[in-house]
């Protein structure tokens, strides 16, 4: 007897449990299909005008670069220049020793008298032939061969005029002057060195350095595609000459002057199959030199209906497509895949898979899942920045 009441007993204590654990599964889903749907921050796409650029490495180049070559041979005989100093077109920079440029000149000065004296005097005969001949006191040959005596006259002081201005040019070459006006560098030569004409190697090195030139490569795929985009009317503008050009130097730092887009190569290059584009920067300080690594902002064109959403929206599938989680028209969360362009900020040029007025979650994405009822709460998407960064073709990188 106590056994059957022992076991009815227990019968009777786990019906009470059952009972009770019944009832508060209930209540829980009374309470889950009492909560509001979740609260997500959304923002609301529209199209804008948006500024492209993009960010390419370069080097820098100096405006002008010239070659101090001699062009008379001899021995230096001083060095009348500062080396890294700043020089003038035309300034004084080598003296080769004149001696024997100097005693040409005087010799060719003193031949151009001869030969002046004689013409005059060969002037004077032939005068007077002339009126002899017609006395018959001297013979029409003589006074043929007395004029064509004194035209050679003519031709000698001629001939005499030219070595003395070939001479007092090389007298001259001695002084070895600045072709271009620029900052000199290092001297190869010292006093006491013989220099030969049209040399190999140069005395010194003069460099242009206000303005400077930046060379930067572009792949010549992104130019044909900039190049269609303006042609069907995406971009206006575009990388054409005068397009503003910032320049940021190698510790991030950008540049104090801005530069313009000079010009555009015509040649891909067959190994890296990149077109050069040169830009010209003010440098009145100096700050660029030659040589230098740097990288140039490149004004591409307006885009004038712009998408942009923000890059924390930007998730990644399996597929390693990127993605945006939406609000639909029922208040549901739905997910797209996307094509993105470039970064403008901290927002992301959208190329495929929105449409303007679309509702895009930015935060609370923990919280939600696809297909999920949510009350979506607006929030303010800050304006585009003008200036990009480097392009991003494809999709956006996390």
């Amino acid at each position: 007897m106590e056994k059957i009441q022992k076991h009815t007993m227990i019968w009777v204590v786990a019906l009470a449990f059952g009972l009770l654990l019944s009832s508060c599964e209930k209540g829980d889903e009374s309470k889950q299909l009492e909560q509001p749907p979740q609260e997500v921050g959304v923002v609301t796409l529209k199209k804008e005008p948006v500024e492209l650029s993009v960010e390419l490495p370069g080097r820098t180049a100096a405006f002008r670069i010239a070659e101090v070559r001699p062009q008379v041979s001899g021995i230096i005989q001083k060095r009348l220049f500062t080396e890294g100093s700043v020089v003038e077109a035309g300034q004084l920079l080598y003296q080769i020793d004149p001696a024997t440029y100097q005693a040409a000149y005087d010799s060719a000065k003193a031949a151009l008298a001869k030969a002046k004296a004689k013409e005059r005097s060969d002037k004077i005969k032939a005068d007077r032939y002339r009126v002899l001949v017609r006395t018959k006191a001297v013979s029409e040959q003589e006074q043929i061969e007395m004029e064509a005596t004194w035209k050679q006259s003519v031709a000698d002081v001629a001939a005499a005029k030219a070595a003395l201005d070939a001479a007092k040019i090389n007298l001259n070459y001695t002084k070895v002057t600045a072709p271009i006006s620029g900052r000199i560098g290092k001297s190869q030569v010292t006093e006491g060195a013989l220099v030969t004409a049209q040399q190999g190697s140069a005395l010194a090195t003069i460099q242009q350095l206000d303005p400077m030139y930046v060379d930067v490569n572009q792949s010549s795929t992104e130019l044909i595609r900039l190049k269609r985009e303006v042609a069907a009317g995406l971009a206006e503008g575009g990388e054409q000459p005068h397009s503003a050009v910032t320049v940021i130097l190698d510790d991030g730092t950008e540049y104090g002057e801005t530069g313009n887009l000079e010009f555009s190569d015509v040649t891909v290059n067959q190994t890296t199959g990149t077109v050069t584009l040169r830009a010209l920067v003010a440098n009145p300080q100096q700050e660029l030199l030659p040589g230098m690594f740097v990288r140039a902002r490149i004004d591409k064109g307006l885009k004038p209906d712009a998408l942009l959403v923000p890059a924390v929206s930007i998730q990644r599938n399996a597929k390693s497509e990127a993605t945006v989680m939406v609000v639909d028209k029922n208040s549901m969360v739905a997910t797209k895949i996307i094509e993105t362009d470039q970064n403008i900020g901290k927002r992301v040029l959208v190329t495929k898979g929105l449409q303007a007025g679309e509702q895009i979650i930015v935060s609370g994405l923990q919280k939600v899942r696809v297909g999920m009822p949510v009350k979506p709460v607006q929030e303010e998407m800050k304006p585009s920045i003008v200036q990009t960064g480097p392009v991003q073709t494809g999709t956006h990188t996390e």
